[in-house]
């Protein structure tokens, strides 16, 4: 395995007051605002933590609760707070406790807001899920390995069933028909509710742009500032959206090729060099497997480093000691499988996935010619191929809601990819405006642009957003 710190890095519709679409109308339900204290933990410094107890199932909301965990930093100035900004940092099966603190928002926006941080349902120190992965399991379900061939898909199939049936027969089994983004836009709600704030903003980074596009579809009038931030399509996390991580991959690597050749000039001195060190180096650790530092690390490892400049310098020093056999290696420890059983329960039960195996065979063979850097791995076989089908149904992203949401995205993001942005902004139609910024990356906020973020300061403190869609030149 690569040591530990680069494999975490490389893991990585209904009017408000109506009845929420396909599930009963109920007595209204007094919800006790939460009891706020002081967070302990890493990250949590200067927060209030707090937890609120929410339905399992809204179907039925009067039967089994869970807890969401919650954390806030309060304005400074109580005076002038316009509300309250949930922030989501992506995921799924991220914790988002620490939000408020990890995502630096501008000042401007901290004064303007309460911002809520929040562990989304079965994540973290929300009612957790677990699937009893052991850490080789915890590794091989967040990335398969790199298949080569059907017989490698086929492999691939057989770990994935097993995976799902510990998922299915964990203790925390029960959980899993509940833990579908749907249902966690609902918690949101009742955070919002809790708070007393009569409607809310949101700030979504990633898979948090889908979660966010599925609570304004929900609660289109308790929706105030809603920005989506590197953006899935309206489906959400499919398995079109993970196949979409290849070409993203192809879109983006040249932007580290270039850098390397003017920074790290051992790995090559022109882009096309660097492109054939790294199948070199693929190559070279898919043959020595057997040493515990393999391709499929190295192709994942680079694919998550990629989607930030600021890391580049890291990345071309993991590849010029793989290059020298200089890496050191790590032994393979246990952080805990809710990472990755959170992640599946949100991507499997948001969506029906391909059941024939073929069909994923076919997809990694049209892949490897597409997308050779990194296709095939994204389109191999995941447990979602033997997931129960999903028992809500899918909330259908519109246009229906007033015009109040700022869609962020990068030219070459490499992990949601401009296509499915392009794609959420059509369906959201009239409510969206979209910003499209000249950098590579995943994240448009957190990068170095200053007209993007910008874009996204102004419209949360002051409402105003471009009158059209537009576009920010790279700087």
């Amino acid at each position: 395995m690569l040591p530990a710190a680069i494999m975490v890095a490389a893991m990585t519709a209904v009017t408000a007051g109506a009845a929420v679409a396909g599930m009963p109308r109920s007595a209204p339900q007094v919800i006790a605002g939460p009891q706020w204290s002081r967070c302990v933990g890493k990250d949590l410094e200067g927060l209030e933590c707090s937890t609120l107890r929410v339905p399992l199932d809204y179907r039925h909301p009067g039967g089994g609760t869970i807890e969401v965990a919650i954390s806030r930093k309060a304005s400074r100035h109580p005076e002038k707070r316009r509300g309250i900004l949930l922030v989501n940092p992506g995921g799924p099966g991220l914790a988002g406790l620490t939000a408020p603190n990890l995502i630096k928002l501008s000042q401007q926006i901290q004064d303007s807001y309460d911002v809520i941080g929040f562990d989304p349902r079965g994540v973290g120190r929300s009612t957790p899920l677990t699937c009893d992965l052991n850490p080789q399991q915890q590794a091989d379900t967040s990335n398969p390995p790199f298949p080569h061939n059907a017989r490698d898909v086929t492999a691939a199939a057989a770990f994935a069933k097993v995976v799902a049936r510990q998922c299915a027969t964990s203790k925390t089994a029960g959980l899993l028909p509940s833990i579908t983004t749907a249902n966690t836009a609902r918690d949101m709600d009742r955070i919002r509710e809790a708070v007393g704030a009569p409607k809310l903003s949101y700030y979504g980074a990633s898979y948090g742009t889908y979660l966010g596009a599925v609570y304004t579809t929900l609660f289109p009038g308790r929706s105030d500032r809603i920005v989506l931030d590197s953006s899935l399509p309206p489906e959400g996390y499919t398995v079109g959206a993970l196949r979409a991580q290849g070409s993203g991959f192809e879109t983006r690597f040249p932007d580290f090729a270039r850098w390397v050749t003017v920074n790290a000039k051992s790995l090559g001195t022109t882009p096309a060099a660097v492109r054939a060190k790294y199948f070199e180096l693929a190559e070279r650790l898919d043959k020595r497997a057997e040493s515990g530092v393999d391709g499929t690390a190295f192709r994942a490892t680079t694919s998550g480093l990629i989607r930030d400049d600021s890391v580049f310098p890291y990345l071309a020093d993991i590849w010029q000691k793989l290059d020298t056999n200089t890496l050191p290696e790590d032994p393979v420890v246990d952080h805990g499988d809710n990472l990755q059983a959170s992640y599946l329960g949100v991507i499997c039960g948001d969506s029906r996935w391909p059941r024939s195996v073929a069909t994923y065979q076919a997809n990694v063979a049209i892949d490897r010619v597409r997308s050779p850097m990194y296709g095939p791995l994204a389109a191999n076989i995941r447990a979602c191929a033997y997931w129960p089908s999903p028992s809500t149904p899918k909330v259908r992203i519109t246009g229906a809601g007033p015009s109040n949401v700022l869609i962020m995205q990068n030219l070459r993001d490499p992990a949601t990819p401009l296509a499915g942005a392009r794609r959420m902004r059509a369906a959201l139609g009239h409510r969206a405006r979209m910003v499209t910024v000249d950098q590579g990356g995943h994240g448009v906020y957190t990068a170095a642009n200053r007209c993007g973020k910008a874009a996204v300061d102004t419209f949360l403190t002051t409402g105003q957003r471009p009158p059209h869609d537009t576009f920010c030149p790279a700087q």
